[in-house]
């Protein structure tokens, strides 16, 4: 089975184009688009979090924070996601593993899940 990887969207347009580019790809996709999904989903760890920087009503870097400073979590890649540019900064602020501008490439995105999967096998558990 492919590895895990966990989407949180508000926008189900982009958690369903993001979800069908990397099935096709092997792997599992799971979304959400909300903290409180997130928090049921989070219990069967993925290995890879794509996250938005502006989530309705939550900030995603805040989520981003909560996960990089959990032990149990603090391993998992996180890629954030907006449409704004200088939220690069604003996502390494946050504690994110690597940032995507939205709109993104599709190539691109596979890319990046990719490599920061390949590069999270090598880390001890």
């Amino acid at each position: 089975m492919g590895h895990h990887i966990l989407v949180v969207d508000d926008d189900e347009g982009i958690t369903e184009v993001v979800q069908i580019v990397l099935e096709g790809e092997g792997y599992v996709v799971r979304t959400a688009t909300n903290k409180d999904e997130l928090q049921n989903i989070i219990n069967d760890l993925p290995d890879l979090i794509l996250l938005d920087v502006l989530l309705s009503g939550d900030d995603g870097r805040e989520i981003c924070r909560k996960l990089k400073s959990d032990g149990a979590t603090k391993h998992i890649p996180v890629i954030m996601l907006s449409a704004h540019s200088d939220a690069s900064k604003v996502a390494d602020a946050g504690g994110a593993d690597d940032f995507l501008e939205k709109p993104f490439d599709v190539d691109v995105l596979i890319e990046i899940v990719a490599r920061h999967l390949s590069s999270s096998q090598h880390v001890p558990n």
